[in-house]
């Protein structure tokens, strides 16, 4: 995988819609503060929250954050998503973009307005769009590099052969190639083969690992503490989670905390970033991203992660 040190990730879902902008302002500063320095969004987020029926709210919020704040914009790195953000309110997702050639231009162009920055730091493939041929999207996110709109390229929730693909025909047309990959993971891990309730996400298998571990990708994960359910007792885990393998990941997750005087949040982002990952934490409040990136100080050894092996 990429040889860069694992980071804390600010997710930004919420920004604008459930997380108020003030709030959202707050967080981005502690975030900053405290050494952070990649932000997630979409332009997508959070259609399904804002009375809008669109997407937007999210960037339209950092890109506020950063007039407000003269020479944030160095401090930070900002990554975005094209692919999901519904073209017609409330309609999604029979009216979502997709990754033809002109949504991506379209999409990464309106992203840079609603941000108020000449380029973003990584540009994403939110989702898969099998109604375009590959060679289409890959050519789209490339014209974007070689015109400085986005720095990198990567893809989310897309399968590795489809990675893999994208990456031979970014090749072929002397294109930047996709060196990202975003998927969904945690400690626990759903049965095999339940479906997920959350339409659109994508869980992180071995392949995926694999592949990144030989091209050398980054690889990003989200819904890494499970809403809170690790620590909430109001909010259990998804049915899909309620297994034996769980029952007992969970029970080792307890005394690894105690072990190592971490709650179990924390040592969640730990595993993570010790397998060379950057965890994406969404926050609502300044404590809760002040006590994530306080993970980054949390030292597992190879005795805790052996048991966290076992106990699956």
């Amino acid at each position: 995988m990429n040889t860069t040190a694992p980071q804390i990730v600010l997710g930004t879902m919420d920004f604008g819609t459930r997380v108020a902008p003030e709030q959202a302002f707050a967080i981005l500063d502690a975030f900053v503060a405290g050494g952070g320095v990649w932000l997630d969004t979409a332009n997508c987020y959070s259609f399904w929250a804002d009375p809008s029926g669109v997407g937007g709210a999210s960037e339209r919020v950092i890109g506020a954050w950063l007039r407000a704040r003269p020479g944030a914009r160095d401090a930070v790195r900002i990554a975005t998503k094209v692919r999901q953000n519904p073209l017609v309110a409330h309609s999604w997702p029979q009216s979502a973009e997709g990754l033809s050639a002109d949504a991506v231009r379209a999409g990464a162009q309106e992203s840079l307005g609603r941000l108020g920055v000449d380029y973003v730091d990584l540009l994403w493939a939110h989702a898969e769009d099998r109604g375009v041929p590959l060679e289409e999207t890959v050519g789209a996110f490339g014209e974007l590099v070689a015109k400085g709109t986005a720095l990198r390229v990567g893809a989310a929730n897309h399968a590795a052969w489809r990675v893999e693909r994208a990456r031979s025909l970014a090749q072929e047309q002397g294109v930047e190639p996709w060196t990202a990959l975003q998927l969904r993971h945690s400690l626990v891990q759903p049965r095999p083969l339940t479906p997920l309730a959350e339409a659109g996400h994508r869980l992180l298998t071995a392949d995926d690992l694999d592949l990144a571990q030989d091209q050398g990708l980054t690889v990003w994960a989200y819904t890494a503490l499970m809403w809170g359910s690790y620590v909430r007792a109001d909010k259990p885990l998804p049915e899909p989670y309620d297994h034996p393998g769980n029952t007992r990941v969970l029970s080792v997750l307890d005394d690894t905390a105690n072990d190592v005087s971490a709650s179990p949040n924390q040592v969640v982002l730990a595993w993570l970033m010790r397998q060379g990952i950057d965890p994406i934490v969404g926050v609502s409040r300044v404590e809760q991203i002040e006590q994530a990136l306080a993970a980054r100080d949390v030292r597992l050894g190879d005795d805790h992660v052996e048991r966290f092996a076992q106990a699956r």
